[in-house]
């Protein structure tokens, strides 16, 4: 009797603390951005923080005297619909998709130039393509606009002035707010190490396709947007700036300053012509924000008043082949 009491007796102390034990682990909460900080850790490790990611991305069209030693140079990545395509191609280019071009360039075996339109969309498969071992890969500086007349309606159509005089353009020498901190993103996945979260975002990001913004949404409700004017500072002050916009630049994992966009809105990053806010709305893509590339960048929206980084038409038409 004795020692089933001594047995009883320890039972009733064990279990409780078996209970407690449980149900204390059971309270601790893997942080919601844990994937975030395990994705850009390796990022960073790896040598893709932005910079490195911005470091030579693009080129621009060759002089006629160069386009034999240009076109040996890449393999080409012709990213625009097929009926573009058949009706004037650079030669050697090879038709693909955004949603592709990771199946496309294991066929390469140069540096991969990346061509569409206006190289807006290119950005975006550069992007994939140095975040997945291409780290050469570029784009062609405003896509077929860049290399001959016949192929720039594109980017003709698109220069413009909306934002002269509007309301929500605020004229030099402009008026930035300052920067604030906020939550990174949450990034929901299985993955556990940082290559494979950073597959499955890459991924991710080319299935949901060009994210871009028509610069009359952004002017109409900047408040709507968490807006990076991606400029130098003394730009700012030359041209001004979309009303409420941040100037967060430099911008990179490494420096912190990616607590500086706000996750919990559409991060909207807008430059001079869309190319570069279009590697940089990639980039952002992948590690989690919800964002897009204002399309055409200051071109569409002060064009008449740049002084530089002006879209032109070609003076000089390279080959096309059929």
């Amino acid at each position: 009797m004795m020692k089933t009491l001594v047995k009883f007796f320890w039972i009733v102390l064990f279990v409780p603390a078996i209970l407690f034990t449980g149900c204390k682990e059971s309270t601790e909460e893997t942080p919601a951005n844990e994937s975030y900080t395990i994705l850009t850790d390796y990022m960073v490790a790896e040598s893709m923080d932005l910079p490195d990611v911005l470091d030579g991305w693009i080129v621009g069209a060759p002089a006629e005297a160069d386009l034999a030693t240009f076109l040996g140079t890449y393999d080409i990545l012709d990213i625009r619909g097929a009926s573009d395509f058949d009706a004037g191609r650079i030669e050697g280019a090879v038709n693909t998709t955004l949603g592709g071009i990771l199946d496309a360039a294991a066929n390469t075996t140069k540096p991969i130039l990346v061509v569409c339109y206006t190289g807006q969309t290119a950005g975006h498969a550069v992007v994939a393509l140095r975040l997945s071992g291409y780290s050469d890969a570029k784009v062609l500086k405003f896509g077929m606009s860049g290399w001959n007349s016949n192929t720039a309606a594109s980017w003709e159509n698109n220069t413009g002035n909306v934002a002269v005089g509007h309301t929500n353009w605020v004229d030099a020498p402009g008026g930035v707010s300052s920067p604030e901190t906020f939550d990174t993103p949450v990034i929901n996945t299985t993955a556990t190490t940082g290559a494979t979260i950073l597959a499955e975002q890459v991924a991710k990001m080319l299935t949901s396709g060009f994210k871009g913004v028509a610069n009359e949404a952004v002017l109409a409700s900047p408040a709507n947007y968490h807006i990076n004017n991606y400029w130098a500072s003394t730009d700012v002050e030359h041209y001004g700036n979309v009303s409420g916009a941040y100037r967060i630049q430099p911008l990179s994992i490494a420096g912190g300053q990616m607590s500086n966009l706000d996750a919990s809105k559409e991060v909207v990053t807008y430059c001079w012509t869309g190319q570069t806010s279009s590697m940089i709305t990639a980039y952002l893509t992948v590690l989690g924000y919800n964002t897009a590339s204002l399309k055409f960048g200051a071109n569409g929206m002060i064009y008449e008043d740049l002084e530089s980084h002006k879209y032109a038409t070609p003076a000089v038409d390279l080959p096309l082949v059929q």
